[in-house]
Parts: C-alpha cells; sequence; structure tokens
C-alpha cells in the first residue's frame, strides 16, 4: 500500500504547535513584573481547572482498614474506600512510628505499573517518606494493582496491561463528553480525604507526589485541589509539542481535552498554583523529552523568582531512563523535608520491599471479587443515561447538532487539486488527486476509470459522482472488495483516503490498529487542540465533495465501508448532494459500543458527546430512503 503521505498528520500538527509555542514564548517573554506573573498565574490556574473539570459530587467513602503491617520505624495499614458509589480503591497508608503531633503528609499516585501500589520502587519512595517522618498514602490506580475492571472476563486481550485497559475506557467516555484523566483526577481528591482525615495528618503540610502515569497524576492534582500545599511530579512533564514530535504517544489520561486550545502547556498546570512548592523531576535518557523538561524547569523558575519565591522552586535531572529512581526519590523527599520545615533531611532507605500479596487490602487482591463494580458497567450506564435524557432532535436540526459534536470548521470557496501520478491495477487506469482541504492537509482521490477510458489527468465529473470511502485504504478496496469491484464494472468509481487512512496511514512499527499508536494519537492532540479528528475526516470528504460538485457534478452516490461507512453516515446527514449513502460492515450503535466491555475499533471513531444527543439507528431514520445498510459489524472487529 503506497504511504506516500504519511507524516502529513503529523507535520501539520508540528507546525501549528510550533506556531502556537512561539506565541506562548512571546507572552512569557512579556512578563516583567510580580503584577504580570500573578496575573499570568491566575489565568492558566483558571484555565487548567476548567480542562480538569466537571467532577462529580462527593459521595460517602466508606473507608474501611482490613490490615496492619508492622515495619521497622513505620507502620503500613491497609485500607478500602470508595471513590464513587459501588468504584472501589485499595490503599496503603504509610505511618511513622512514635507520632507525638500532627506530621506532613503526601499524597503518593502511581505509574503505569501492573503493581500497582506494591511497585517495589514505589514501595521505596513511600517508605523513605515514611521514615523522614511524612505519612503517607500510596493507592491502587484504576486497572491496577487490586483494581482490575475485567478481572474474570475470559477473552480480555486487547485490556492486557494497564494503559491498553485505560484506553479502552478512556475512548467509550468520550460518547457522553467524559474524559478518563478526570476519573483517575477523582480517584486521587478522594485519596485525599482520606489522607486528610487522618488525625496524625497535618492539613496545611501536604504533599503530593509520583512517577511517569503518577507524574500525570501529581501534576493535575496539584493544578486542580488547593489543598495540596507542594508537588514533585516525576517522568513525566516535558511538552506537548516535544511528545508530538517525537511521535510519542501518551495516556488518554494524558490528553486533557481542550488544554492546547486554551493556551497551556503542561507546565502551566503546574505554574497556576505558584508560589506553592514544586520540584520538577526528570530524567535524562527519559522518552519525555529533557528539552521539553528544561524549557519547563526554565519557564517555571522564572515565575517564581518574580514572585519572590525562587526558594519555593527547584528541579533535578536524573542520569537515568524513565523511571523514579533513586536520586529522583531523593531529591523529592529533601524538597519536601526542607518545604516541610524539617531542615536538611538525610535521606534513609526502608527496610525493603514487601511482596504484593503482603499489602492487598482484599482478600484475593481483587476489588471485583468483593463485590465492587466494574468501571465498564458504570461507563455502560451513563451512556445510557446520557442517550435516555437527550432532548428530542427534530431531523432539521440534526446537521446544525452533529456540526458542533464534530466540530467542523467553515467550508469557504472550492478546495485546490494536485494531479499526481496516475497508477495502472490491472484492470484499469487510476487517476489520484490530491485535495487540498485545509492548510498542508490532502484528501487523496482515486478515480477508477472503466477500461480503455482516458481522462485521469483532469477531474471532470459525471453528473452522478459514485464515492467510496474505504475500511483502512481505497487502494486496497478498489482491487479486492467485492461489492467496489462491482462498482467498478458498472462505471467511473471515486475512491477517497481522508486524513489518516490509505496514503497518509503513518508509519507506525505497531501498527495501525495498535490501541496506542500514532493514529490513536492523531485523535488524541485532536482532543487538547479543541478538535474532533472524526470531525476533520468527514470535513476532507465534504470538501470533496465540494470540488467534484464544482466539477459537474450534480449529486452524490456515496459507499461507505467499516471506518469509511462512520464518515459516510455522518456527510449524508451533512450534504443534501448525497442521494444515497450505501454503509458496508458499519456498526450498528454506538450506545452498543458503550456497553461492551471491549471494542476493537479505533479511538478516532468515537464522536466525542454525541450520546448527548442520538445514536446511530436515529441517525439512519433521520435519512429516511436515503440509506443503506449491508453486513453491519459488531464492536469487536478490526
Amino acid at each position: 500500500m503506497r504511504r506516500g503521505y504519511g507524516h502529513m498528520v503529523l507535520d501539520d500538527y508540528v507546525r501549528r504547535l510550533r506556531e502556537l509555542d512561539a506565541r506562548r514564548s512571546e507572552r512569557l517573554a512579556d512578563i516583567t513584573t510580580p503584577a504580570l506573573a500573578r496575573a499570568y498565574c491566575d489565568e492558566v490556574r483558571r484555565q487548567a481547572r476548567a480542562c480538569l473539570s466537571p467532577l462529580p459530587e462527593r459521595t460517602p467513602l466508606h473507608t474501611q482498614r482490613t490490615g496492619r503491617v508492622q515495619r521497622v520505624g513505620y507502620t503500613i495499614e491497609l485500607l478500602t474506600f470508595e471513590s464513587r458509589p459501588g468504584v472501589l480503591v485499595t490503599a496503603n497508608l504509610y505511618v511513622p512510628a512514635g507520632l507525638s503531633a500532627p506530621a506532613p503528609a503526601v499524597l503518593a499516585t502511581c505509574g503505569h505499573a501492573e503493581a500497582g501500589k506494591a511497585e517495589p520502587r514505589y514501595q521505596a519512595f513511600c517508605q523513605r517518606l515514611a521514615v523522614a517522618g511524612f505519612v503517607v498514602l500510596v493507592y491502587d490506580p484504576i486497572n491496577q494493582g487490586e483494581r482490575d475492571q475485567y478481572y474474570g472476563l475470559a477473552d480480555r486481550e486487547a485490556v492486557r496491561g494497564c494503559v491498553a485497559a485505560h484506553n479502552m475506557m478512556g475512548k467509550q467516555l468520550e460518547f457522553t463528553g467524559d474524559w478518563f484523566g478526570a476519573w483517575r483526577l477523582w480517584d486521587g481528591m478522594r485519596a485525599l480525604d482520606v489522607l486528610l482525615s487522618r488525625p496524625e495528618v497535618d492539613r496545611s503540610r501536604v504533599g503530593v507526589t509520583g512517577n511517569s502515569g503518577g507524574g500525570t497524576m501529581a501534576t493535575w492534582l496539584f493544578a486542580a485541589d488547593d489543598r495540596l500545599t507542594m508537588g514533585a511530579p516525576s517522568c513525566f512533564v516535558t511538552t506537548f509539542l516535544r511528545n508530538l514530535e517525537n511521535e510519542e504517544p501518551a495516556d488518554v489520561e494524558q490528553y486533557p481535552p481542550g488544554a492546547i486550545a486554551r493556551g497551556l502547556e503542561m507546565v502551566d498546570f503546574l505554574i497556576g498554583r505558584a508560589p506553592a512548592p514544586l520540584i520538577l523531576l526528570g530524567q535524562r535518557n527519559d522518552f519525555f523529552d529533557r528539552r521539553g523538561f528544561l524549557q519547563a524547569a526554565s519557564e517555571a523558575r522564572r515565575i517564581y523568582e518574580l514572585l519572590g519565591a525562587d526558594d519555593r522552586f527547584d528541579a533535578h535531572l536524573g542520569a537515568h531512563g524513565h523511571g523514579y529512581h533513586d536520586d529522583n526519590q531523593a531529591a523529592m523527599v529533601r524538597f519536601f523535608a526542607r518545604q516541610a520545615g524539617f531542615g536538611a533531611a538525610t535521606v534513609a532507605d526502608g527496610d525493603g520491599p514487601l511482596p504484593a500479596e503482603a499489602l492487598w487490602a482484599t482478600p484475593e487482591g481483587q476489588v471485583l471479587a468483593v463485590g465492587a463494580t466494574p468501571i465498564p458497567r458504570l461507563i455502560a450506564a451513563q451512556s445510557a443515561a446520557s442517550l435516555a435524557t437527550a432532548p428530542p432532535l427534530p431531523a432539521e436540526r440534526l446537521p446544525r447538532v452533529l456540526s458542533q459534536v464534530l466540530q467542523l470548521p467553515p467550508r469557504l470557496g472550492v478546495p485546490d487539486y494536485r494531479v499526481l501520478r496516475p497508477e495502472r491495477d490491472g484492470l484499469c487506469t487510476i487517476g489520484r488527486y490530491a485535495i487540498e482541504t485545509e492548510r498542508d492537509i490532502r484528501a487523496l482521490l482515486r478515480r477508477a476509470l472503466p477500461a480503455g477510458a482516458e481522462g485521469e489527468m483532469s477531474l471532470d465529473s459525471p453528473t452522478t459522482a459514485r464515492l467510496w470511502l474505504p475500511h483502512l485504504a481505497a487502494e486496497d478496496d478498489l482491487a479486492n472488495q467485492p461489492l467496489a469491484l462491482s462498482l467498478r464494472s458498472q462505471g467511473e468509481l471515486l475512491a477517497l483516503d481522508v486524513r489518516g487512512l490509505g496514503e497518509s496511514i503513518p508509519d507506525d512499527p505497531r501498527g495501525f490498529w495498535n490501541a496506542y499508536g500514532v493514529d490513536y494519537m492523531a485523535h488524541g492532540y485532536a482532543q487538547l487542540m479543541g478538535e474532533s479528528f472524526l470531525g476533520r475526516r468527514v470535513f476532507d470528504v465534504l470538501r470533496t465533495i465540494d470540488l467534484l460538485c464544482d466539477r459537474g457534478a450534480r449529486q452524490i452516490e456515496l459507499y461507505g465501508r467499516g471506518q469509511g461507512a462512520v464518515i459516510a453516515l455522518f456527510v449524508a446527514l451533512l450534504d443534501e448532494r448525497v442521494a444515497h449513502v450505501t454503509l458496508l460492515n458499519a456498526p450498528t450503535s454506538f450506545l452498543r459500543w458503550a456497553q461492551e466491555p471491549i471494542v476493537s475499533w479505533p479511538a478516532a471513531n468515537f464522536a466525542h458527546g454525541l450520546l448527548r444527543h442520538i445514536d446511530l439507528p436515529a441517525c439512519l431514520r433521520a435519512l429516511a430512503g436515503r440509506v443503506t445498510v449491508r453486513d453491519a459489524l459488531p464492536p469487536r472487529c478490526d
């Protein structure tokens, strides 16, 4: 399969982010007084909290202590609590021995380690903090440690590993306009409720730290909750731009919706809390690029200095690869100790890691085994409730609502196009065209002419243009798909690769279907930029139709297969020039996608917020006699 435009989508995002980064740098350079620095902090704090909301109402925690482990110089309490009704969180509370007064405390957030709170390095930093005199609460993230949300599910290969599980739940939450990061954030805020309820804790001295995914949550928690008085995120903070340039996909909770659209960089979530004490921790050989880390540290340091709080900021870059290595742990403990009034603390090791089962707060080490509600079940219920309470949507309002859901930009004029080198596929000549839909984005159009026909250098259209949208690639469908071959035998057939499909599929060693691949990353950056990647694919088709109608077409017969069927359905609802649409291998219901534990369709097909308004069956009814559905596919299909 030809992939001559494989870097197109990535390069478009990079250009846009570089422009935004330059404007942000100019804005920061203009901050030269304490008053301007305070105003900047206030603004980015407001924008950060808007990204991290809304959050649910607090409900009873039902905290229980299920066990206690005596260690040298501290004890570990084994706890459970409910962050939401039925959502059981497992945690360990490290309490220093011999406390005579409330002590400073730290909320410890775990990175993407399967063992969660029992990961040896996470045990190590909790032990070092406890030995230094801090009360520490560390809790298992969703689908880590004791919180496997697919426990007992026989066919669960797609969600082996916590990142795959997070991204699965994350894309399903999109249908109601929710964000998995907010679920993770809420777990942390409720864990903080538990920590602050303890009489051993001095509520005026409370830090948060974690590494990697735990560094992410430490960042979001520090931004969202003023009860945290000091922060130490490790191996997370770089820049959105560096991650993008390095083709480094992030986890779904690391894409706060609209963050870039609001003018935020990662470090702004932390700068918003200045002058609260903050240390940034990184590693020289981390895949979270140290150039972005150093930029973030420089920006934060300058704001703290303008506020007269340079003694409350520090940064430490270790000499290792990704991980909460001993050097970063020591820097964190010393910083927290100094800010908590302990002076120059000696960092001492604890007494070594315990086996995971020694830290279990549930009998079998699984919350579902003791009756917790699986989060996929809550997502299913939330999605059904969202659709059930959606106000009636008359057919005439549907295009406007869809345009808003898909965040479609305005269509102005007729797009230009380039005539590319034609090909032969064994049946006939294939004309090829690059349609300039926006900026440097090209929709790649293939024109299968009847045998012996000429005209591949022009794009003059018949009165009725037949346009095929493939599941993955127009080249493959034109050559191998039975319905496409049948249509070709009847005359001219056009087939379109929208951005990120077909000729513009990015090179990715993980493959297109990988839930953590570059296509998923493009979808994530669209979320950061307040856009819809699916919407931009729909836009590519609409712009192509604009061009075809300018070149002579009066109506469009549209065919979509698989992913192309999702796009084709929305195009037909948005453009009355589509006389008829045939959907092949289309999903039957987005609600069903939200109600199945595992859905293998790529994240870019999940229309953000759609189930607040309508589902696919109602869309089909709105098309009345203009639609044919053939061979629908189930949620488990790739």
